[in-house]
């Protein structure tokens, strides 16, 4: 039904995206959610048609769909702007062409802690998804690095927590433990947002598929980010 994925450097989170990504059956329509790091375009930003690029090829934009969306939610806005500069989603596409050569997306991101209604805009999403028919061929996949720039072992305790509440489908405990520990993941909004989704389509399990900080990469360990790869059922 839907994944996390990690957005950073590929040297760094290439293999928790690539190892997630292989596991999952990639369908013909993907939503994408993700983080404006960038703060351009709108709160609640979908691009709603239009090609993007990769290297491995050009990825269609699901047009349909996005208007879909768009028609059935209060606070998603048509807009390019937010995605012009951002990288959150486009990592995702090289991992997921290489598994799959023929999908269209619906790119979504937010420049929000609204937390209520995030979980809204999820429930929205899955209400079109199932009105469309469109279950069995649609997966909603959220793009988040977990904890930036502190010592390993600190990095893991909290990457720890907010993972749990990832794995219970729980997104009031997500919140709650991003807000109590100060964690700094940066696709809290999307993971919301996805949790809410996915539980509105019937989630029922979660599974960890992959955990590791770029310290295990550089051997740095005094200031590491975090990357989790998570697909939920």
């Amino acid at each position: 039904i839907a994944c996390l994925l990690p957005h950073a450097g590929y040297i760094y989170s290439g293999g928790v995206a690539a190892q997630t990504i292989s596991r999952i059956n990639i369908k013909n329509n993907i939503i994408l959610l993700g983080p404006n790091h960038t703060g351009y375009g709108v709160k609640y930003s979908i691009m709603p048609q239009g090609f993007w690029q990769t290297p491995l090829g050009e990825i269609r934009i699901n047009s349909d769909l996005a208007k879909e969306i768009l028609d059935h939610s209060k606070y998603l806005q048509s807009d390019n702007s937010a995605h012009t500069y951002e990288h959150s989603l486009e990592v995702e596409l090289p991992f997921l062409q290489y598994f799959k050569s023929d999908f269209e997306i619906v790119p979504i991101v937010f420049l929000s802690n609204e937390f209520e209604i995030l979980k809204e805009i999820g429930k929205q999403i899955a209400n079109t998804i199932k009105e469309a028919n469109l279950k069995e061929s649609t997966i909603i996949v959220s793009s988040s690095d977990m904890t930036h720039y502190e010592p390993q072992e600190q990095a893991q305790k909290k990457d720890k927590a907010a993972i749990q509440a990832i794995l219970e489908l729980n997104e009031d405990k997500l919140i709650d433990t991003v807000l109590r520990l100060n964690i700094s993941m940066c696709g809290y909004a999307p993971t919301i947002t996805m949790i809410s989704a996915a539980k509105q389509l019937g989630a029922r399990k979660s599974q960890l598929i992959k955990y590791q900080t770029s310290g295990d990469v550089t051997g740095d360990m005094s200031s590491v980010v975090g990357y989790a790869g998570i697909i939920i059922y």
